[in-house]
């Protein structure tokens, strides 16, 4: 009977040094989780119950739990990097079957598709309507390798002070090409519909007091001329709605990029006639040429968008995050990766930053949440434990010995 026991003893210690080699030797594995080993005593039981004299019959293993505790964030340099900081795990697709991970170290592979070192696509939300996700099914998050398309000018607002002591000029009529015929002059980009700039400059001349025309040109072309009237306060009344509305720029105008006509308001609202000097505060416009992929952005909430060349971004979809009611019910699979099971329940999806889910940080991943000082001491009571059912046997053995030898 001891013998038995024993050899329980020493199954269950081994037992315990495995699951403790494991977790040491996953100690470096990113989003790994470690696993304890827990007993329970073992005792036969009939049916009309136990006798007070009865012994227990050893040990077992009632189960390997994993413990899904934080494990550190570290940062790396990589922004296709992910770190959970939280509950949550990231959703993979593998091979069409789904699988749940913590480990976050994602890259496109050759087809633009975002995927682990195993393959396994990340999944996210796709993007929906004025910037919301449509979070009632999930699909592989793919980078975009194609050029964010052109955008045409149509508005244009200048912010900008004309000296109010400035003179009259001596030149007239206004001559782009002499530069005594207006004040003072400024130019800015503008874009077609095919992504073609173009250069618009704007020439200033005073005509009288308090009044002044702007001359538009369009790649040296005339586009036309707005006259501009101030108050003794130096705020603009004509226009009176502030709107300069530019001739069509088209083919006949001088347009030959085959591009659309350019249809451009100007909001000259904020202008100001103060003091001596001219200043130029801001020149903004509505257009963009064509731009290259440059970068991937992911914010806490998950959130991936593609930024461009040309300042643009697109949102390619939301990172989408399962939650499970037990998470130690979950079936490890190998690879840092897990699949749901009955015991685990049905996986509750959502999104980061909500109830529930923890947030995502991006250039970051989650280590592995095994205590190496914990694990050398569980190591050593195991050794113990081992140690102390191998004498144990050792004893019973010379006890058996003991009554064979008597005569």
């Amino acid at each position: 009977m001891s013998f038995g026991i024993a050899l329980s003893g020493l199954n269950a210690a081994q037992q315990d040094l495995n699951v403790t080699a494991n977790n040491i030797a996953n100690s470096s594995t990113t989003g790994f989780k470690q696993s304890r080993a827990e007993f329970a005593d073992m005792f036969a039981v009939s049916p009309y119950g136990v006798n007070r004299n009865a012994t227990g019959n050893g040990v077992k293993v009632a189960s390997v739990s994993q413990q899904f505790t934080q494990g550190n964030i570290n940062t790396t340099n990589n922004s296709m990097d992910l770190a959970l900081s939280g509950q949550g795990f990231f959703i993979l697709s593998d091979g069409g079957s789904t699988v749940y991970s913590r480990a976050g170290a994602f890259r496109p592979n050759n087809d633009g598709y975002v995927v682990n070192s195993q393959g396994q696509r990340l999944q996210v939300y796709p993007s929906g309507a004025n910037g919301t996700f449509n979070t009632s099914t999930m699909t592989d998050l793919r980078l975009v390798t194609s050029e964010s398309s052109p955008a045409a000018t149509t508005e244009v607002e200048t912010v900008f002070n004309l000296p109010s002591a400035a003179t009259v000029p001596t030149t007239t009529p206004f001559d782009a090409a002499d530069e005594t015929s207006y004040n003072t002059a400024r130019s800015m980009t503008l874009y077609d519909s095919l992504g073609a700039a173009h250069t618009a400059s704007m020439y200033y001349v005073k005509t009288a007091t308090n009044e002044w025309d702007m001359h538009v040109t369009i790649d040296g072309n005339p586009s036309g001329t707005q006259h501009l009237v101030y108050d003794q306060n130096g705020n603009l009344t004509t226009p009176a709605n502030g709107q300069f509305v530019l001739p069509t720029y088209n083919a006949a105008a001088g347009l030959s990029t085959g591009a659309a006509d350019m249809n451009v308001t100007m909001d000259l609202s904020r202008t100001t006639q103060y003091g001596d000097t001219f200043t130029m505060t801001s020149i903004t416009q509505d257009g963009y040429t064509t731009g290259r992929l440059i970068g991937i952005d992911i914010d806490s909430t998950g959130v991936v968008q593609a930024r461009f060349t040309n300042g643009q971004s697109t949102q390619l979809g939301q990172v989408a995050i399962a939650n499970f009611q037990n998470p130690q019910g979950l079936q490890q699979l190998g690879d840092t990766t897990w699949a749901q099971t009955f015991a685990s329940g049905q996986p509750l999806n959502g999104q980061a930053g909500n109830s529930g889910f923890g947030l995502i940080q991006s250039g970051a991943l989650e280590a592995s949440n095994v205590d190496i000082t914990a694990q050398l001491v569980n190591m050593i009571t195991a050794q113990r434990n081992f140690q102390a059912n191998s004498q144990m046997i050792s004893t019973a053995d010379q006890i058996t010995q003991t009554i064979i030898n008597i005569r």
